[in-house]
């Protein structure tokens, strides 16, 4: 029950604290105007406003106070959460360097894996374990702590790669805060199955429910025609919160690989075409996968909500699959995205 009034506290949070932003957004000229400010990624027309993080922040943060038990793990979450969605506002209204974006995520994912966050081991899907806890270094700095150096170094790899690859699947109206609610929210119902870290069970489900429902209010808003855009603090805040909701819940690395397995192929295909290319895999182009379809005539309403079903269909085969079986589901699915993708491509090039 704690977790239902959790998830509708945030959803209704996060619904009407987007209307005070769009107006402030509006006000303070924090908009994408395709006339003065030219990205090759976007796909809307008209002026849109921008900073989508930040109702998606405040809700996050106060209903977590209101519902969870404030320890290390949390306050270190907010602390790094706030600080991706700050520099997310400044890249909003600003555009930042996608190299400073980058270093800001490494100093984000620091922050939290320095609260207690941390991969001490992966579940191998044949059968055994890799343990990451061997190589520790303790330091004796305001106190007693330890690194762990394969541990920490993992943690920072991925969520930085989760940040970037959630990041990039928001082009399209309505189709991130879609797929994000429906990811967290099986999060939630596999975290029951088992956790570590200092941290409870029910904490990490509600945890995952909280983040469901700031996307889920979010939509509203976001979907065709949009009112406003996720802005980077908006994208990154989601791909930053499901990759740390995967760490709390040990072993759900491999399974957030499967439920997001058409952001993930895409942000694979997407860096790959770039270095072919010789062009920086951080700069935006347009040539994500939303963009192929678009270019096949699929309409923007139609991307997001296959986004969603097939986000929604993975995540069915999630609580039903082990490890082994996950991995073979993950193959087939990006194998036969990636074919698709090819296939559009070939398309677009022989017209």
């Amino acid at each position: 029950m704690k977790t239902f009034f959790a998830f509708a506290f945030a959803t209704g949070l996060s619904y009407f604290f987007t209307f005070p932003t769009i107006w402030l957004a509006k006000r303070f000229n924090l908009v994408t105007d395709r006339k003065k400010r030219s990205h090759p990624a976007h796909t809307h027309k008209g002026i849109i406003p921008r900073g989508g993080g930040l109702p998606l922040i405040f809700a996050f943060i106060i209903t977590v106070f209101l519902f969870l038990p404030v320890n290390k793990i949390i306050i270190g979450i907010i602390l790094a959460s706030s600080l991706l969605t700050f520099v997310g506002l400044i890249d909003d209204y600003s555009d930042l360097s996608p190299y400073w974006r980058f270093f800001i995520n490494l100093i984000v994912a620091g922050i939290v894996i320095s609260f207690g966050v941390g991969i001490p081991y992966l579940s191998n899907p044949f059968g055994s374990t890799i343990m990451l806890d061997t190589w520790q270094i303790p330091i004796f700095f305001l106190g007693h702590h330890t690194i762990w150096v394969w541990a920490d170094l993992l943690a920072i790899i991925w969520l930085s790669w989760t940040t970037n690859m959630v990041n990039w699947s928001k082009g399209v109206d309505g189709q991130l805060p879609g797929f994000v609610a429906i990811a967290a929210i099986f999060l939630g119902l596999l975290a029951h199955r088992f956790t570590a870290h200092d941290i409870t069970v029910e904490t990490v489900s509600i945890l995952c429910f909280i983040v469901s429902g700031i996307y889920l209010g979010f939509l509203p808003h976001n979907f065709y025609p949009q009112k406003i855009m996720p802005g980077y603090g908006g994208g990154a805040l989601a791909g930053f919160l499901l990759g740390v909701l995967s760490i709390l819940s040990f072993g759900k690395l491999g399974t957030i690989f499967l439920i997001l397995a058409i952001p993930l192929t895409d942000a694979v295909y997407t860096i790959l075409r770039r270095l072919k290319n010789r062009k920086s895999p951080f700069r935006a182009d347009w040539g994500h996968f939303h963009h192929r379809l678009l270019e096949i005539g699929w309409g923007k309403r139609r991307i997001a909500v296959f986004y969603w079903t097939l986000t929604f269909i993975l995540g069915v085969a999630s609580l039903f699959s082990n490890q082994l079986q996950k991995l073979i589901i993950f193959i087939t699915v990006g194998f036969l995205l990636l074919v698709f993708m090819l296939i559009i491509e070939k398309m677009k090039k022989g017209r």
